[in-house]
């Protein structure tokens, strides 16, 4: 299949790199010259025109940093260059009105389109392991699943358009809430004089086990490896999570949901984010607790 893929940034470009290993011939845009430089040497024919990138192909991924991107990028690069015929999968994590509104922009100009966040963080999408949570029709779906079957573990129909960018959404709220609620009952052990070692033994058995423990730990040398053995550098960044957060907080007042939980997350993240971290694994939030 011939796939254009634009965005090939710390996901895009392992995301790129596995469709080419699947068999796939792919075109491959980006704005950074070292992006592209790497989309080469992984396989990839590169393109400094995304208009160029998507002509004749027979879909086009796109992995960006937010919404206003995405609609530029489908209305000015992709629609009405690519042909009716591809496919569009937008895997970027953004606010569901905008992905219901490219959606629709895309189904008047005649294309078949879903949204297909993803979550695993950069090493599943190196890896290829990546879970994709996908909103849009059942008929897009079953074209979309072999391609993103590609670049990841699971891929989920999650309903009708935006409804992949609600999932994502609602996920990482919890995440981030979880994240916090370990990293803080971590500290509580510590502080009790539990060997944090043995707190893991016991509590990744007991009814406090979660995948922020178990899979992820933010302790150094407890459980799997993880950020935390590498100074929270990888993983999933910090300012990452807060952009997740935002939007589920936009998401939850736009649909009149309380969650008291979530909004704490994000405000703890924003202080995170504010002091410097960005850039850190978001486990790193167990330094500032």
């Amino acid at each position: 299949m011939k796939i254009a893929f634009i965005g090939l940034g710390n996901m895009g470009g392992g995301m790129a790199a596995n469709l080419v290993k699947a068999g796939h011939q792919v075109n491959a845009f980006d704005l950074s010259p070292d992006a592209l430089a790497k989309a080469k040497v992984n396989g990839c024919d590169v393109f400094t025109d995304a208009k160029q990138a998507v002509m004749g192909m027979d879909a086009v991924v796109t992995m960006l940093p937010n919404g206003k991107i995405v609609e530029a990028v489908y209305s000015n690069d992709v629609m009405n260059h690519a042909p009716t015929s591809a496919l569009l999968l937008d895997c970027s994590t953004i606010d569901v009105d905008t992905a219901r509104r490219v959606n629709a922009a895309a189904k008047k100009a005649g294309y078949n389109m879903v949204d297909a966040p993803v979550s695993g963080g950069i090493a599943a999408a190196n890896g290829g392991t990546l879970t994709f949570m996908v909103g849009g029709t059942k008929t897009a779906f079953t074209r979309a699943e072999p391609i993103l079957a590609a670049m990841g573990k699971a891929v989920i129909h999650a309903g009708e358009s935006g409804a992949g960018q609600a999932a994502k959404i609602c996920n990482n709220m919890l995440l981030g809430a979880s994240m916090i609620a370990t990293c803080e009952t971590f500290k509580l052990a510590e502080k009790l004089g539990l060997d944090l070692q043995t707190f893991y033994d016991i509590s990744s058995k007991a009814s406090g086990q979660n995948w922020s423990m178990t899979s992820y730990c933010p302790v150094p040398n407890v459980g799997p490896q993880s950020p935390a053995d590498n100074d929270y550098a990888g993983g999933f960044a910090t300012a990452l999570m807060l952009k997740d957060l935002r939007l589920a907080m936009e998401a939850a007042q736009s649909a009149g949901a309380d969650v008291p939980m979530g909004a704490r997350a994000a405000q703890i993240y924003e202080a995170f984010d504010a002091a410097g971290s960005g850039d850190l694994d978001f486990s790193a939030i167990i330094n500032n607790l």
